[in-house]
């Protein structure tokens, strides 16, 4: 296995601390010591594998602690933050990442018989070992960057490969629920996609479970078990990630970022910024301007 993980290493030199695009289609790497405000974000969704050193994410009241090798599923748009550390031998940390298509995961699903990967009972976001195939195909698949005229031919093939040692793993359930209810025509991929386009404005939980085709109770629990994140609080962070970069780099004052992003009591703003963030939106932004001089 060492084997294997510093062949990637030596394929992912070029990687910097800002996600790096490849030649290789959806595929992603970072390495370095990643600011954290910068993991602070809403994630695409996509499967990110630490190849060295480690990763913490935090999503809803959940914690995720990720030591090199292994993997981690963010099966749909959600906020998140986070923080890299290095290896213990002082190697700098790197991950490669694949961005999700879902078309490729609804042809893949079609394939597996609906049993293998069932965790119907899990809830909790989980850091996943990454096997021997599961390296080998990834490592596989980077090589691909050397010879760059097969990654047209091959590249869907390995990709393919990947997502399947996923959808049979210990988060594979999470993905499989996601996708199987759009199958069905109810679909919490709906609902999120209304709450990022309209985040500023208030709503019901019965308009999003209707706009999912599902019951108030099956829509909730449904929604949390995929983001982690109940629908209001996926909202509220939302709001405080997009307050953030009002405050940072548009020269926003706080009352205005927070009328701005929705939020109608400035001190309830504060408060909630605080807490997610660790520090007054004062005293946030101008410790990131200071990082950035």
């Amino acid at each position: 296995m060492q084997a294997i993980l510093n062949e990637i290493v030596e394929l992912c030199q070029d990687a910097t601390t800002e996600p790096t695009k490849t030649a290789l289609p959806r595929v992603l790497m970072i390495q370095g010591e990643v600011p954290t405000h910068q993991l602070a974000a809403v994630y695409e969704p996509l499967i990110g594998l630490v190849v060295q050193g480690g990763k913490t994410i935090s999503i809803g009241t959940q914690v995720v602690h990720l030591e090199g090798p292994s993997y981690f599923v963010i099966p749909t748009e959600m906020p998140a933050t986070g923080h890299v550390r290095q290896a213990a031998n002082g190697s700098p940390y790197l991950s490669v990442a694949i961005q999700l298509d879902q078309k490729v995961l609804l042809d893949l699903l079609k394939d597996i018989p609906n049993t293998v990967g069932d965790k119907k009972n899990q809830n909790e976001f989980s850091a996943c070992p990454a096997t021997l195939p599961f390296l080998d195909v990834w490592l596989r698949m980077l090589r691909l960057m050397k010879t760059p005229e097969h990654i047209t031919a091959l590249s869907p093939v390995y990709e393919r490969e990947i997502l399947y040692h996923v959808l049979i793993g210990p988060e594979g359930w999470r993905l499989r629920k996601l996708f199987q209810s759009h199958q069905k025509g109810s679909s919490i991929h709906h609902a999120i996609q209304w709450i990022r386009q309209n985040f500023t404005d208030s709503f019901e939980i019965d308009q999003l479970a209707n706009r999912a085709c599902m019951g108030i109770t099956t829509f909730h629990r449904q929604f949390k078990s995929i983001t982690g994140l109940s629908p209001i609080q996926f909202q509220k962070q939302l709001r405080l990630l997009e307050a953030r970069k009002l405050l940072t780099y548009s020269g926003y004052s706080v009352t205005d970022a927070a009328l701005d992003v929705g939020y109608e009591s400035t001190s309830q703003f504060n408060r909630e910024y605080s807490r997610f963030f660790g520090a007054s939106p004062a005293k946030d932004v101008k410790k990131l301007k200071e990082m950035e001089v």
